[in-house]
């Protein structure tokens, strides 16, 4: 069974994101990229699926810009077998759609026929959580989203989701969609031996076009603004004072 991977290029998430000047969008200007936390769980899980038996190869897959094979080279230095890398931009700035990207990744499953197709749940850059479910209604496959624990038996999968009350258990079809989420697993480190392994790797580059999507943006983003900074908390001397301060706020 082939595992297919999307990973995404993001703003480190230690890095503070600062907005442009003129509110355009966000100033990715000498800025720290990395992997997305969710995809780096999903690599993590594919690659220990490997490593149980249960899967022959990992494929892991970004869509974007050029710079998104420093991406593809981790999942590589971690353990994937080898990579493609869809250049839908040339313009860092130019997030590329769920629906664009779902689309994509359509065709490349279509090509590539891997039984199980792994995403982060979501993205820490534009928190949209879509992509998955629509890659699913795509296919017309079935999907586990939010998943905090996986398990592969013959042609189907028992996927804990974490939902509002708690965890819920559901059986899928394989073929299936999965979206992990951050308590399945903990991400390993790669070795420099591996990262140097993943050098020679096959990177496999396309175009949106040689899966025949357009990736004309069909968003505009109007304006970018940071939150409104909160305001300084107050020092209480007393407990009295404490909750006499709460009951004119109306808190208690």
């Amino acid at each position: 069974m082939k595992v297919l991977v999307p990973v995404k290029r993001v703003i480190d998430y230690n890095v503070k994101v600062r907005v442009k000047a003129d509110g355009s969008g966000v100033d990715l200007a000498n800025v720290k990229m990395s992997m997305n936390p969710f995809d780096e769980i999903a690599i993590e899980e594919a690659i220990r699926l490997k490593e149980a038996g249960k899967a022959e190869e990992v494929i892991a897959v970004s869509i974007g810009v050029k710079q998104n094979q420093e991406t593809l080279r981790t999942a590589l230095a971690m353990g994937a077998d080898r990579a493609i890398l869809v250049i839908a931009t040339d313009d860092v700035h130019n997030d590329i759609e769920p629906l664009t990207v779902a689309k994509i990744l359509k065709g490349i499953v279509d090509e590539e026929q891997p039984g199980l197709v792994l995403c982060g749940k979501q993205a820490i850059d534009n928190d949209m959580n879509a992509t998955g479910q629509m890659l699913a209604a795509l296919l017309g496959w079935s999907q586990g989203t939010f998943a905090s624990e996986v398990d592969i038996d013959g042609d189907s999968a028992k996927v804990t989701r974490e939902v509002d009350g708690g965890l819920q258990t559901i059986s899928v079809k394989m073929p299936t969609i999965v979206t992990v989420d951050l308590r399945l697993n903990e991400p390993r480190y790669a070795s420099l031996p591996n990262i140097m392994k993943a050098k020679k790797k096959p990177l496999d580059e396309k175009t949106p076009g040689d899966y025949g999507v357009d990736a004309t943006p069909r968003l505009t983003v109007v304006g970018t603004a940071e939150p409104e900074a909160r305001s300084a908390g107050i020092m209480v001397g007393s407990v009295d004072e404490l909750v006499g301060k709460l009951k004119d706020a109306g808190v208690v």
